[in-house]
């Protein structure tokens, strides 16, 4: 197998089998093989042992050759106890607290084995709606979505798979103003991403600037109007600042709903691209479009009849998923076989462009996106009619469209591109149908030191043009991984070898749009914008989305999550106005962080002693503790001063700052005593302070001491790092594509 070092160490940490001490007991191979036989057991009926042992083999070979992989979950539990193979789930809530407590319930089941949960809260009645069976009034939606977030928490994944949840609402909720900041705070709801729903009526009233009704989804009644454009810029606002919420087209989910019978489509799996009726669960699976090249007399080219080959393979295996799956719920069970929906998807796509050397910002790459992906679309089409001639149809086919249209189908869908962040790391390749988030970048490994790395299809293109230099590399990672201003790099390089950054929003709507023309389910990208972008660019990608067909979109401006949000008194438009008091404009502190180092020191005061403690994180100085002696003094006092200066702290008030007021503060009691070197209890904790600021260089921060002290690993790898955007656990830079936040140097998902 031709795997990476990378590829290596995140199979090794995620995937692989290990016995009850952590050792491996399973080699990459090996685990190809457990999936395969397992995935393949599903056609024992149907075939003798012969041709089973081929089917295995094919899958095998499938995998192994990295031409196309299953879900994670797929390869983590095949042929083990768990045997849960899915990636997403959408559940229903119902407007009870039984129906709500039961969909919590049924959401850490799902977790536990692995999966992420996609959720409507549409039907919940608004905040303030009476509650007739106690006399009291509902909380409304926000905060049911907080209980969801605090069982998301509290549910670990043994270190495999995070759980991640979507939260829906409708854009003509009561309650549509709460939903679209409540995550304004980045502290927030930590574990959903969210989506506004978004109707064409809704959509109609934007462009004509007029108001929209707000329904009861109770009572199916007229709530209230507001005005859709201001809506929409509150939703483009608040994107701008933070990445949420996206977008969802719902009318167009349901346009292409293929089971109507069954019911509508409300929601989504965590990063959108798989549009799901309750108790759906999604069987996803990649191809390699960097391997189906061929080389030939005008150069490299796409090579269909291989793709073809593939495609039908993975058609095959992705049904036998749905088989061999141990689903969670019964509910689940009986829905996902019902339908049989599979999403065959791609990665790889960026570096199959590099080789060809087409700009991905480019007509040329647009047009080769339609025909690739139709061709994926016609093809897994045809195995899947295949299939039905040898296993029949789904068993809800009387309920679909293709009933009246006399196609035979085994599976309702087909295709969905989805993030591929893990999976494309054990490829090799790049994500999904992102572009490349650098060229070149620094990773620090153990004794913090520094190696560049650099893409592999560009390393040998320089090598071959003859301008590589380590020099060079080295100068591209610290121009954030981009060409756009290195003079020295030939023009035509310049123009192929495009990033994220590089590449205008239009052109990364444009890219989602070719592929969703022809894909059964949605399309999972981010647009990344630079950190200078406009709320205006904001509103262009929404507006564009709209207008180019996307079933919805998802925008992140850089370094925007690492910021706090602020409101500096600006006019606040009608639509802002109404909306819940966390869109006031407030400073929020930090959580404290699960793990600190400090100091304690002994201080005597006129009162007694005084125990203080100042602890820090990687962000810098985050608490003071206080702890009164045995003689007594004003506990409550020392207590209270330091409550403030902790939230202070973790509010982002320079710590300098607070020393300042804190020095100097003198208290009677203390200035009696002849012997005592402090002023004052604050006294005292301003000058502990300052003097663990200048053990840190007088800045605050954690570094210095840290290159002196080392935390021991099973501590290191838990403390919080700064500002979320690199990884928790290896501490190396976190992307944002696919809906979804990545480490390409572990496999670390936010999504799982």
């Amino acid at each position: 197998m031709n795997l990476t070092e990378n590829a290596i160490k995140v199979l090794e940490k995620r995937y692989l089998a290990k016995d009850e001490n952590g050792n491996l007991t399973e080699t990459p191979e090996m685990m190809f093989r457990r999936v395969a036989k397992t995935v393949a057991s599903a056609d024992k009926d149907y075939v003798d042992e012969k041709e089973l042992a081929e089917i295995e083999e094919r899958f095998y070979n499938l995998m192994t050759s990295l031409y196309f992989l299953p879900n994670s979950p797929t390869l983590m539990n095949a042929g083990r106890p768990l045997g849960q193979l899915s990636a997403c789930f959408v559940l229903p809530i119902e407007d009870s607290m039984e129906g709500i407590f039961d969909s919590v319930k049924n959401a850490a089941l799902i977790h536990k084995s692995g999966g992420g949960t996609g959720f409507s809260f549409s039907r919940l009645r608004p905040k303030g709606s009476s509650v007739k069976s106690t006399g009291g009034v509902a909380s409304g939606p926000v905060s049911f979505m907080k209980v969801f977030n605090a069982a998301t928490e509290a549910v670990k994944q043994g270190g495999t798979r995070r759980g991640a949840n979507m939260g829906i609402l409708r854009v003509d909720h009561p309650d549509i103003l709460e939903f679209i900041t409540c995550k304004q705070n980045n502290e927030d709801i930590t574990n959903f991403n969210i989506s506004v729903g978004i109707t064409e009526e809704f959509m109609k009233a934007v462009e004509e600037g007029r108001e929209y009704d707000l329904i009861d989804p109770r009572t199916r009644k007229k709530a209230g109007s507001l005005n859709a454009r201001e809506v929409f810029d509150l939703m483009v606002e608040m994107a701008w600042k933070n990445g949420e919420p996206g977008i969802i087209f719902l009318d167009r989910l349901n346009r292409d709903n293929v089971t109507p019978e069954l019911g509508e489509i409300e929601s989504t799996n965590p990063c959108g691209e798989q549009p799901l009726l309750p108790y759906e669960a999604c069987n996803l699976g990649s191809i390699n479009l960097s391997l189906m090249l061929k080389e030939t007399d005008k150069g490299p080219e796409v090579d269909f009849d291989k793709l073809r080959e593939v495609v039908h393979e993975a058609v095959h295996f992705l049904d036998n998923v749905i088989d061999v799956n141990k689903y969670p719920l019964p509910e689940i069970d009986k829905m996902t076989r019902g339908t049989r929906k599979i999403g065959l998807g791609v990665m790889g796509w960026a570096d199959m462009l590099l080789k060809l050397g087409i700009p991905y910002d480019s007509e040329e790459a647009a047009e080769l996106a339609e025909k690739v992906m139709s061709f994926i679309r016609d093809e897994a089409r045809k195995k899947s009619m295949e299939l039905a001639e040898i296993k029949g149809v789904f068993p809800y086919f009387d309920k679909s469209i293709y009933k009246d249209k006399n196609i035979r189908m085994r599976n309702a869908t087909t295709t969905t591109i989805a993030p591929t962040g893990t999976l494309s790391i054990i490829a090799g390749v790049s994500s999904g149908i992102e572009p490349l988030f650098a060229i070149s970048f620094i990773k620090k490994v153990m004794d913090n030191v520094e190696l560049v790395e650099t893409n592999p299809i560009f390393k040998e293109v320089a090598k071959k043009r003859g301008f590589y230099s380590d020099e060079l590399m080295k100068k591209i990672a610290q121009n954030k991984g981009s060409l756009h201003d290195i003079e020295e790099m030939p023009e035509d390089i310049r123009r192929v070898f495009v990033t994220a950054h590089d590449i205008s929003p239009e052109w990364h709507v444009r890219m989602q749009a070719a592929f969703q023309k022809f894909t059964d389910n949605a399309v999972s990208k981010t647009v990344n914008l630079r950190h200078d972008a406009t709320q205006e660019d904001v509103r262009k990608v929404f507006l564009y989305a709209y207008k180019l067909g996307c079933k919805g979109v998802t925008i992140y401006r850089d370094g925007s999550r690492e910021s706090q949000v602020i409101n500096f008194g600006k006019e606040k438009s009608k639509a802002e106005k109404q909306a819940d008091t966390t869109a006031k404009t407030k400073i929020i502190p930090r959580p404290r962080p699960d793990i600190t180092l400090g100091f304690t020191e002994k201080v005597k005061t006129g009162c007694g002693n005084l125990y203080i403690t100042v602890n820090y994180d990687d962000e810098g100085i985050c608490e003071v503790f206080t702890n009164t002696g045995r003689a007594g003094g004003c506990p409550s006092q020392s207590e209270a001063t330091a409550r403030l200066v902790s939230i202070a702290l973790r509010s982002g008030i320079d710590a300098e700052s607070i020393v300042e007021q804190l020095k100097g503060i003198r208290c009677p009691s203390t200035i009696r005593q002849r012997d005592v070197k402090v002023l004052s209890c604050p006294d005292a904790i301003g000058r502990l302070i300052e003097k663990v600021m200048n053990h840190q260089n007088g800045n605050g921060k954690a570094h210095v001491l840290s290159d002196s002290f080392k935390y021991p690993a099973e501590v290191a790898e838990k403390i919080p790092r700064p500002g979320g955007h690199v990884c928790p656990e290896c501490g190396q830079p976190m992307e944002h594509e696919s809906g979804c936040v990545m480490c390409r140097s572990c496999g670390y998902s936010k999504c799982g």
